[in-house]
């Protein structure tokens, strides 16, 4: 079958069932991404492959390369963007990163993104973009670099049309990100607020009631009754779970009546909530946060032997000049490596060894040398495998840019139309 025959029966398996799940899928949808910049490292592997494969079980989860990378004119260096997404694919499938429950896609490859982030710049101010935290920090940290572009400014809203696009539920975070999910959420806000509520929304709204059976309708609007008379929160909270539950309702209705609540209008783009993540505990091999920026770290795709000579040269105690001077596993960076690779012995052992100069700074960490090795060969083995069938590679692109492309599509076909430019 060809590459266009097996992605339309991927489309119709997918359609089939879309329909019936649709509304609860989309409480259960994550998104999450990675720019395409090349081999994947250790810091990434703890950091976001790891939190990947627990939500690919537990979520429908979209996983996709966007071009940030793009909206940096500074860079010097041409990016070679098919190469560096065709590899970062092997890595994230020999990463446990699984096609069959995740759906793995490239920005590029739904231009949708772009449409929906143009029309979402005609409703959203300026300031918004000026006060984005990760905005202004590289405006002080980057002060020799050009940064007067809008494909700068405006990425963060390009981030928001990634996430909208899918009407995705849940965006897993760390705390430091947090900020940029909260944009997402006033952009959809917005939006909803100036192209949610046609003429007749009302009427619409007590039709859609009318179909959900007497009994559901009549909890419906004591609910929606409660909440707009008192506030009570709870209340909301029961009218939105019994919303999930109807089976006699369109997905659009649906999204007028989730607004009809809060006696707003339809809600077209629903606000997304981040999940946060535990922070990343892989540190680079000086100590500091594992960055291709800071030159310290150790690749997915490191041989034994460069794994062994990264680590013997890694920084420890500076208080241990000499093999019997005692030492502060505290103070040195190959400890938090043995926090994350050692058991419990292991890790007496270097504290007992290191505080009482018992062992020296190599042989402590030879342990962490022989984990990470062991840790990276079955996916190194895995990266082989995938590497000599490309094919394969480009087909799971394909299929999954088709399948997150149909979504696409309804969403904008829906933004169209409240934006009145359907004609």
């Amino acid at each position: 079958m060809s590459k266009t025959g097996k992605a339309k029966a991927l489309m119709a398996r997918y359609n089939a069932n879309f329909s019936t799940s649709q509304i609860i899928m989309q409480e259960k949808r994550v998104l999450s991404g990675m720019r395409p910049t090349g081999g994947l490292h250790l810091g990434h592997y703890h950091g976001v492959l790891k939190n990947w494969q627990n939500l690919q079980n537990q979520y429908d989860s979209y996983f996709l390369y966007f071009q940030k990378t793009l909206s940096k004119p500074y860079a010097k260096d041409k990016i070679d963007l098919e190469n560096n997404v065709m590899e970062m694919v092997i890595d994230w499938l020999a990463a446990g990163i699984n096609p069959n429950t995740a759906t793995i896609f490239v920005q590029s490859k739904v231009p949708e993104h772009a449409e929906l982030h143009l029309l979402l710049s005609m409703s959203t101010p300026l300031s918004w973009l000026e006060r984005v935290p990760s905005y202004k920090d590289q405006q002080l940290r980057l002060k020799t670099k050009d940064l007067a572009t809008y494909g700068f400014l405006g990425y963060p809203l390009l981030q928001s049309a990634d996430i909208l696009i899918y009407k995705a539920g849940l965006v897993p975070v760390g705390e430091d990100q947090v900020a940029h999910v909260e944009f997402a959420r006033e952009v959809a806000r917005r939006f909803n607020f100036v192209y949610g509520r046609d003429a007749d929304f009302e009427q619409k709204a007590e039709a859609a009631i009318g179909k959900m059976g007497k009994k559901q309708a009549k909890s419906y609007q004591s609910f929606r009754k409660i909440y707009q008379e008192t506030g009570d929160s709870e209340a909301l909270v029961k009218a939105q779970a019994l919303l999930q539950e109807q089976q006699n309702i369109t997905l659009g209705d649906r999204e007028r009546l989730a607004g009809y609540i809060e006696g707003m209008g339809k809600i077209i783009l629903p606000e997304p909530d981040s999940l946060l993540t535990e922070a990343a505990k892989m540190p680079g091999l000086d100590g500091q946060k594992m960055s291709k920026s800071y030159g310290n770290t150790i690749s997915l795709r490191d041989s034994n032997e460069e794994i062994e000579s990264k680590i013997k040269r890694m920084p420890t105690d500076p208080a241990r000049v000499k093999i019997t001077d005692a030492g502060d596993p505290e103070k040195c960076p190959v400890w938090r490596l043995h926090q994350i690779y050692s058991n419990e012995t292991t890790c007496d052992w270097v504290k007992n060894g290191c505080s009482k100069a018992k062992i020296g700074c190599i042989e402590c960490k030879q342990p962490v040398i022989e984990a990470v090795q062991t840790e990276l060969i079955p996916m190194q083995e895995r990266i082989k495998k995938y590497q000599a069938d490309p094919d394969l590679i480009k087909q799971i692109i394909f299929e999954g840019s088709e399948k997150a492309r149909n979504i696409a599509r309804e969403t904008m076909a829906e933004v169209r139309e409240a934006m009145g430019i359907v004609y």
